[in-house]
């Protein structure tokens, strides 16, 4: 479809967006954003991605830091858990479907993100995550703040060991881009650099938080005037214990002695038992997880007390079982991350063709069978890489008909809106729409996009 037509919906006056017709802004925007997905030219593809950003911008749908949220929480805990949710495929109707739910139940305290791995394998980049996430608030009348955030902006170790500049470097650039596509909530995580042959628990956390507050500095340095960007560090990588109060401060006086730029850390991510994606059988079923709520609950009261932050943040919590989720709340958990079960709500989907999803797994054994590990199953093979499947077959993905993706659509609706009642995050609008006021941050479009 030609772009023509937009000129009859929005007004472009020097680089600002006005929408004339927002109703049918809103009916076009579904093909603008497939347009956009399709477009095999990459500086035509940014541009149209900045385009639908600012569009939905100007429909009151503005990317925000949670920061002052969190700020608030570090003060008095109000009862509930904001998810954060990883998004992989069917991005643009899946964040539809959680848009949908969280105005039913009106709900404030929900973030869209996406990790540095996913950003790789999902194929991603911020720009493209950030335009759809907003377009699809736009797409559903939502107004109000969009929390997007960097997830596992990750030093990954052996590449770190191996040549510590490049690793650190490469991280570096990734934040820039995260802000530049309107990123506002970033979590760093240099975990995976403890050394736990340092005599003391200071001295092993020592590069996770220098590594960390040096990162920081450099959000703080990038960030858009009037934005403090919520900062999320991470203690949990390493060593396959949970994390203590002791390791806890250790990493986080080190932090405050490094860093002297401004507003530190909002939260910290801990390790209490759970793996991303959950354990996976030789049958392809999941392991049943034993979490640690009581390490949940210590961390959360110890850095809300002594530090200031708004709890502790939970990873790898998607796969757990529905009744297990009222407990984040329940023992004063921040925020907590999900993404496989929305994944495997898509792959499981009775509504989707079985011929569809071998297609994919066809694809994924072709790709990446050099990943197949001695001993492993199909089974579990096919289950830890299917993640994969996203990324390389986007378009085929997008191309579902409406007859398959409305109904699964369905089943994610009614598992958000699960999580939405256990995590307590129903009614939270009122206490978001308080704390967080969100800065406008005009981005210029491209002069030959229409």
């Amino acid at each position: 479809m030609a772009l023509e037509d937009l000129k009859e919906l929005i007004e472009i006056e020097n680089g600002t967006v006005k929408i004339t017709d927002i109703g049918k802004m809103r009916e076009r925007m579904d093909s603008l954003v497939y347009e956009a997905i399709t477009e095999g030219d990459d500086e035509k593809r940014k541009g149209l991605f900045i385009l639908i950003k600012e569009i939905a911008k100007a429909g009151g749908a503005i990317p925000a830091s949670i920061q002052s949220l969190y700020e608030s929480m570090g003060k008095e805990y109000p009862g509930f858990t904001v998810p954060a949710m990883n998004i992989r495929g069917l991005t643009y109707d899946v964040c539809r479907a959680v848009i949908r739910k969280a105005q039913e139940l009106n709900v404030g305290a929900f973030i869209f993100e996406i990790a540095r791995s996913e950003i790789g394998y999902t194929k991603q980049r911020p720009l493209e995550y950030a335009a759809v996430a907003c377009a699809a608030a736009f797409r559903e009348g939502y107004a109000g703040p969009v929390f997007i955030q960097g997830d596992h902006f990750q030093l990954v170790r052996k590449y770190y060991l191996k040549d510590p500049a490049p690793e650190v470097e490469y991280v570096k650039g990734l934040i820039k881009e995260a802000i530049e596509a309107e990123f506002y909530n970033i979590d760093i995580d240099a975990s995976t650099l403890v050394d736990l042959e340092q005599p003391t628990l200071k001295e092993q956390q020592r590069p996770n938080f220098e590594r960390t507050a040096e990162l920081s500095q450099l959000i703080r340095d990038e960030q858009p005037e009037g934005i403090d960007i919520s900062i999320g560090g991470e203690i949990g990588e390493i060593g396959g214990k949970n994390s203590d109060p002791e390791e806890m401060r250790a990493y986080l006086d080190g932090f405050n002695e490094v860093f002297k730029g401004g507003k530190g850390l909002s939260k910290l991510s801990v390790q209490s038992g759970t793996s991303h994606g959950g354990v996976v059988l030789p049958d392809g079923s999941l392991a049943k997880v034993s979490i640690d709520f009581d390490t949940l609950k210590e961390m959360s009261e110890a850095s809300r007390k002594e530090y200031g932050l708004s709890g502790a943040v939970q990873h790898g919590a998607s796969t757990l079982p529905d009744d297990a989720f009222h407990m984040f709340p329940e023992v004063g958990t921040s925020e907590v991350h999900l993404a496989t079960g929305f994944q495997n709500i898509i792959y499981d989907s009775p509504h989707l063709p079985a011929d569809f999803r071998n297609k994919i797994y066809d694809y994924i054994k072709s790709e990446f069978s050099s990943e197949k590990k001695e001993g492993e199953t199909d089974e579990q093979f096919l289950y830890k890489t299917r993640k994969k499947g996203f990324g390389g077959m986007k378009k085929d993905w997008w191309d579902l008909p409406s007859s398959v993706k409305k109904p699964i659509m369905k089943e994610l609706e009614d598992k958000f809106g699960l999580l939405f009642k256990e995590l307590k995050v129903i009614d939270s609008k009122k206490m978001v729409d308080g704390t967080v006021k969100p800065v406008l941050v005009n981005k210029e479009i491209p002069g030959n996009i229409l």
